[in-house]
């Protein structure tokens, strides 16, 4: 890209020479020179393209929305992946918080935040997909894929379809339980229902560009599955697609690698806790399900839970081997620990190589992060005080996110603002001193002291929009 834009132009050559006051017999060769070989205007006159695409690398992301209407030359420089690679290699990458909101009429909106302008940024709507077959297409006027993620569609819906009742709210709305990923530095955005049909359909967001294009199908069709991010391919798993008695769920994962565009299949889970239950009975009756997926420690960890309407129970979980191919059971403590939200499902996040996850309390409006300890096998608690709420009638009113290298929670409180709270990584005393008090903090710190060490650092006012996820992108 630095030697195409690098070609100067006549006209500034002869403005770097000071050519203008020429004498006027000079102008008439000058217009009649062949146009072959004109080139480009340099990004920035008198300099080499290759030294302006470094300082345009320098400039903070934002600034970048501004750039674009210079001039042509610069919009296709900060659109281009040239601009990101020398930023890679500069150093001076940016991460970015992408949050996912759904509002009061329905439709889901993507913001961005910037923690180094603080400022927010919304994401253009993402396009429309039609009714038909698990498949996709544009353009279906009335239709958007806004409605992929309705709030309205809990997880108890969904098992009740496995169980075959009719009253299943999936037959009401046109699409629901997608899945949000990443990779590559682009947000995807996975299957889903259309009309009680598993999608196979992937949309991905590319910030270079700001906007949204269909990619490369899964191979199955599914939703409510889950994604995660290893050895820059995107993994997803298990989830549930339409069946002859309702909906089943599935054992099936697949990988998605970004340099090819191309999904591969990898090998069942074997929800081996399903498959040990004493009697045919209990195995028609419970219906495996992953709750989460992270990548920890170059393997992927699905905690699983055993469902029949209204009751789960967590069963552990089981670990992928990218290097041999296969799966394994999950370490017991790490699995039967692993602190879980409404309906059996898993937060989580990696920092720094440690694994926290987040347990809201059911009684009050306090919480705990915990974080997991490989050699001992168990789950600790980090953070005591973690001011979550007490927000039972909604879907997903807080998020986890590793961000910046700290531990962040995104949640809505009670006015309808949504605040990013960020905390200092904290560890049990126990992983840097053995034979210590099992505990973070020292013994005296009050529950005032706790909630202290959450500090807001951005808010936004959404009125009445529920969050639904999030993804952080360094690029």
């Amino acid at each position: 890209m630095g030697a195409l834009l690098s070609s100067p132009s006549s006209k500034n050559q002869s403005w770097e020479h000071g050519g203008a006051s020429e004498p006027d017999s000079s102008k008439k060769p000058r217009m009649s020179a062949p146009l072959s070989g004109c080139g480009p205007p340099r990004l920035i006159p008198g300099l080499p393209d290759e030294i302006s695409l470094q300082i345009l690398a320098r400039m903070p992301r934002m600034g970048y929305m501004n750039a674009k209407m210079v001039s042509r030359s610069w919009k296709a420089a900060v659109t281009g992946a040239e601009v990101y690679r020398v930023r890679k290699e500069l150093g001076v990458s940016e991460e970015w918080l992408y949050m996912l909101t759904k509002s009061d009429d329905g439709r889901l909106v993507w913001s961005a935040f910037d923690p180094v302008c603080n400022q927010w940024q919304r994401l253009p709507l993402m396009p429309g997909v039609s009714h038909g077959g698990g498949g996709c297409r544009r353009g279906i006027p009335g239709v958007w894929f806004g409605d992929l993620l309705s709030a309205g569609v809990r997880i108890s819906d969904v098992v009740r379809g496995w169980l075959g009742q009719k009253d299943c709210s999936l037959d009401r709305i046109p699409f629901c339980g997608s899945t949000i990923g990443m990779v590559d530095g682009c947000i995807y955005v996975l299957g889903g229902f259309s009309r009680a049909s598993a999608m196979k359909c992937v949309w991905r967001y590319d910030p270079f560009v700001n906007a949204w294009q269909e990619v490369s199908s899964m191979s199955t069709g599914r939703a409510f599955c889950k994604a995660s991010l290893l050895n820059n391919k995107l993994y997803v798993v298990g989830g549930v697609s339409k069946g002859k008695n309702g909906l089943a769920p599935l054992q099936s994962a697949e990988v998605f690698d970004p340099r090819t565009g191309i999904w591969a299949e990898m090998p069942d889970m074997p929800f081996s806790k399903a498959q040990a239950l004493p009697t045919a009975f209990l195995a028609e009756l419970l219906k495996p399900i992953a709750t989460g997926v992270t990548s920890f420690g170059g393997k992927l960890y699905v905690p699983q839970s055993l469902y029949s309407w209204p009751f789960f129970v967590d069963v552990g979980g089981e670990t992928f081997d990218p290097e041999t191919n296969s799966w394994a059971e999950m370490p017991v403590g790490m699995g039967e620990g692993w602190p879980a939200r409404q309906a059996g499902t898993k937060l989580s996040a990696v920092i720094d190589g440690d694994l926290y996850a987040l347990e809201p309390s059911t009684s009050s409006d306090r919480g705990k992060i915990k974080i997991y300890d490989p050699q001992e096998d168990t789950w600790k608690v980090a953070v005591g005080q973690v001011p979550v709420g007490d927000f039972a009638e909604s879907e997903c009113p807080y998020l986890l996110a590793g961000f910046l290298g700290k531990l962040h929670l995104i949640i809505k409180d009670v006015n309808s603002k949504i605040n990013i709270m960020q905390t200092d990584v904290l560890k049990p005393v126990e992983l840097s001193a053995p034979g210590t008090v099992s505990t973070c903090q020292d013994q005296h710190l009050s529950s005032q002291q706790e909630t202290n060490l959450w500090k807001v650092i951005a808010s936004k006012d959404l009125a009445a929009a529920e969050l639904v996820s999030c993804q952080v992108l360094n690029i």
